[in-house]
């Protein structure tokens, strides 16, 4: 199928609540039928090859039309009428691309808007060869799907299948998505599945798509409720490996999915897509973001999980902030002592069935490690989230030196785990990442502003210096200035990811995916921490003096205040970090 994710026929829609659907397809208004399922067919033949045309549907005695549920573009916003587009009619070069695994791959993730000054997805193809340059694998475009306004972090989406205007519309993503492949990147796109935005949300006039109850974010999704539901969902899946020749999902919050179905909407998805990669000859991976600390996601669906390939583990996130920045506000409480990062490094999780204080119970379950592979578990020393979601946004390159920035990146890519960059950590960017909106209507645009407070009094941080998401400045003081990377500290760090990056791809002990060839320590009293791998040493002083360990062996790598090897040992520097290969 070209124009649709679905076999109904052109313009055809699924609703259950109208009473009556008229098509508004350019200068005309066609009478619709509903037919099997509820699906309303236009009456008479429609050629949508005659286009690109604008259409929407007229419901009830309304005369205004609503976007298709189902649209590939909107060009005039998300209040608007829809505009077909045959994803078929892009010119795709890369027929020999075989694919990007997950297993021994770097994700760096992204938002269009601000990683470049245009904030383009064209633009963006500008700067493909420096992330080559620091080893990236697989690239991780934040959510792109239409949402109202201009600007947005991309989790208020209303319109799944559409690709954001501002960004270059459906056009240029099949672009970028090429010019990835032709430079050996694979690309993830972030979905969010388990709400929509407050605003141009029109799905509930033509069916229950949502359902009694609310997460974080808004009203549930109705999984449970209606199978055409969960094939909308399913379907969208499909068109971003179909149709945009994605490499992998990360799926957002999945612990905010509310399903009761005998299968789980996440095993179905694991299905589907091993079904569709199988067909088109390359692999497609399904990456869940989960605070639950259970890897029933990742565990195969015979050994009685729900099969997706990977998942997110803020525990490793926590732990290395709290031993880098001595922050122990809100969740990052129980991570205070260092022994907390030796046992992320070790078990995966640091709460697997342990007390936590910020939820006010016991959390998480134990990881299997003599079976699971450390690949599963994808970390960062920083990403949207961790930043943004701070009151000013502030990355930890404004709270660390030089030192303790290449342990971050020492400990992230050279550790057991699938590592994720945040755009611009790998020069210790200056510009912050704000949370930004651009909602027009002002009473939400405030609502926004005034939930975000709440949160900042829930974590006990200072909520004072709290920008207005709304400020057009809060946005643009967001984006990456690329102009920092030849000079001073950010030389210094941009050198030190290309040598751990260069490290990482020639020594086979640092994707090793076995949790049994681990082994890590941590010393309360002088901040020490180290982490063998295999014949390697990791080694990092968090202190503030310096430390010497009996470790003998070849020097690989240290963090700018170098680290020393003799015949006592290896001494390092306060804030210091090296890779050894031990003798």
């Amino acid at each position: 199928m070209s124009f649709w994710t679905h076999d109904h026929g052109p313009f055809a829609v699924w609703s259950t609540r109208a009473k009556r659907l008229r098509l508004s397809v350019g200068d005309a208004i066609v009478e619709m039928s509903r037919s099997g399922g509820d699906w309303w067919i236009p009456d008479g033949v429609l050629d949508p090859t005659e286009g690109p045309l604008d259409y929407g549907y007229l419901i009830d005695d309304s005369d205004v039309p609503r976007p298709d549920p189902r649209s590939r573009r909107q060009p005039a916003g998300v209040h608007q009428r829809s505009r077909t587009y045959d994803p078929t009619s892009f010119p795709w070069t890369d027929r020999a691309w075989t694919g990007r695994q997950l297993p021994g791959s770097v994700i760096y993730e992204l938002h269009v808007g601000t990683f470049t000054p245009d904030g383009t997805l064209d633009a963006a193809i500008g700067r493909l060869d420096h992330l080559r340059s620091i080893g990236v694998d697989l690239v991780e475009l934040m959510p792109v799907n239409a949402f109202n306004g201009v600007w947005n972090w991309g989790y208020d989406g209303v319109d799944w299948f559409a690709v954001h205007e501002a960004y270059g519309g459906p056009p240029a993503y099949q672009r970028f998505v090429d010019a990835c492949h032709a430079a050996g990147l694979g690309v993830v796109q972030d979905v969010v599945y388990n709400h929509l935005g407050p605003s141009g949300n029109y799905l509930p006039q033509f069916a229950p798509y949502l359902k009694q109850g609310r997460n974080t974010w808004g009203d549930l999704v109705n999984l449970d409720g209606e199978a055409e539901v969960r094939r909308f969902v399913l379907d969208n899946v499909h068109m971003w490996f179909a149709d945009y020749h994605v490499d992998a999902l990360r799926l957002d919050a999945v612990h905010a999915l509310e399903d009761s179905s005998p299968t789980n909407i996440l095993e179905e998805m694991a299905i589907e897509t091993a079904a569709l990669s199988a067909h088109l000859a390359r692999p497609l991976t399904l990456i869940a973001e989960s605070d639950l600390d259970d890897t029933t996601l990742v565990t195969p669906r015979e050994g009685g999980g729900y099969g997706l390939d990977a998942q997110w583990s803020d525990d490793f996130h926590h732990a290395l902030h709290v031993a880098l920045t001595g922050e122990t506000l809100g969740y990052y409480a129980d991570f205070a002592p260092l022994s907390a990062l030796a046992k992320v490094c070790e078990k995966g999780f640091f709460h697997d069935g342990t007390w936590s204080s910020f939820r006010g119970r016991d959390h998480g379950v134990p990881v299997d490690t003599a079976h699971m592979p450390t690949w599963r578990l994808v970390v960062c020393s920083q990403d949207h989230d961790q930043i943004g979601n701070r009151a000013r946004g502030d990355r930890l390159t404004e709270h660390l030196d030089d030192d303790q920035l290449a342990c971050a990146a020492l400990l992230t890519l050279c550790g057991p785990f699938t590592p994720l960059l945040f755009m611009g950590e790998e020069w210790a960017a200056s510009t912050p990442f704000q949370f930004f909106t651009s909602h027009p209507e002002p009473d939400l645009g405030r609502a926004t502003a005034e939930g975000r407070l709440v949160e900042f009094e829930r974590m006990g941080w200072d909520a004072s210096e709290v920008p207005d998401p709304q400020d057009p400045a809060t946005f643009e003081r967001s984006k990456l200035d690329w102009s920092e990377l030849s000079g001073g500290r950010h030389a210094r760090l941009l050198a030190t990811y290309r040598t751990l990056a260069a490290l990482r791809r020639s020594l086979p002990e640092l994707t090793d995916p076995s949790f049994t060839s681990l082994a890590a320590t941590a010393d309360e009293a002088t901040r020490v921490f180290t982490l063998r791998r295999g014949g390697l040493l990791i080694a990092v002083n968090f202190g503030t003096t310096p430390a010497t360990l009996p470790e003998s062996g070849a020097l690989l790598f240290t963090t700018p205040s170098a680290a020393t090897v003799d015949a006592q040992g290896i001494t390092l520097p306060s804030h210091a970090g090296a890779l050894l290969r031990l003798t």
